[in-house]
């Protein structure tokens, strides 16, 4: 077994069980358990699991909110950017696109990436919209709205009412979790209700998330797995999870 196949049945475990010990982890696989702290130090690193004496426990058990923008910038910057490209190299090939690109640090990958057949873009991230602001080949809209301090996105009724009036070809969306059970979630409802409001806005939906995602069932659902077009995501995903998906009716695009 590969180290990212175990890493990431590492990730599953710890969310189910609540919590995973470095001395059973090394008999399960077979392993030293200096290879399994390593493992346990590349998932913290990436924000996927909290360290505890001996072993690890999911970082929602320790983090009640989300973690701040700028911690989560700072992890995963290759695994993001690849997904980000991936992402960009689905548009269509036809000039003047319109897009919506939700609020989050792989979708903010992905905005310094945009090619010139897209004309316009539409966004409730405060930092997406100031770096998109100085090119002058494109119209840039942010939704105002109450600014989220956690993740700074806007949120709120006007944000959605902008919305429904809103027709797009192409949403870019991001998620905290995603399961075939639960579909794609995030933990705040406020957040959740604009992310719908994309969803519905768009021709064609795309979410953004990694691998280390799946499996994960925030508290509330922004769609089911059906009601998305393209995941787009990293090889760190099973083949048995994204055959799963797939037969919910979700095209599984990979980085």
């Amino acid at each position: 077994m590969y180290a990212e196949e175990r890493q990431h049945e590492i990730v599953t475990m710890a969310r189910g069980l609540g919590r995973v010990g470095v001395t059973d982890l090394a008999a399960r696989y077979s392993v030293t358990p200096e290879t399994i702290r390593r493992d346990l130090d590349a998932l913290a690193a990436r924000g996927l699991l909290s360290r505890v004496h001996g072993g690890a426990v999911p970082v929602d058990r320790l983090w009640l909110t989300e973690a701040p923008v700028g911690q989560r910038e700072a992890s995963s910057q290759e695994q993001k950017l690849a997904i980000a490209t991936r992402a960009v190299s689905l548009l269509p090939e036809r000039d003047g696109l319109t897009v919506i690109v939700d609020a989050g640090t792989t979708t903010a990958k992905l905005c310094e990436l945009l090619p010139s057949n897209v004309a316009t873009v539409v966004t409730n991230s405060v930092p997406s919209a100031g770096l998109l602001a100085d090119r002058r080949d494109l119209d840039v809209f942010l939704v105002g709205g109450q600014v989220r301090g956690v993740t700074q996105a806007t949120v709120g009724l006007q944000v959605q009412e902008f919305l429904a009036r809103v027709r797009v070809d192409v949403a870019f969306l991001g998620a905290n979790g995603f399961s075939v059970e639960h579909g794609f979630s995030t933990p705040d409802p406020a957040e959740s209700a604009v992310k719908r409001a994309m969803l519905k806005a768009a021709r064609e939906s795309l979410v953004l998330a990694d691998a280390g995602k799946f499996g994960a069932d925030y508290l509330v659902q922004f769609a089911a797995v059906d009601e998305v077009d393209v995941l787009v995501t990293d090889e760190g995903l099973p083949a048995a999870s994204s055959e799963a998906l797939s037969q919910s009716g979700l095209r599984v695009e990979y980085a």
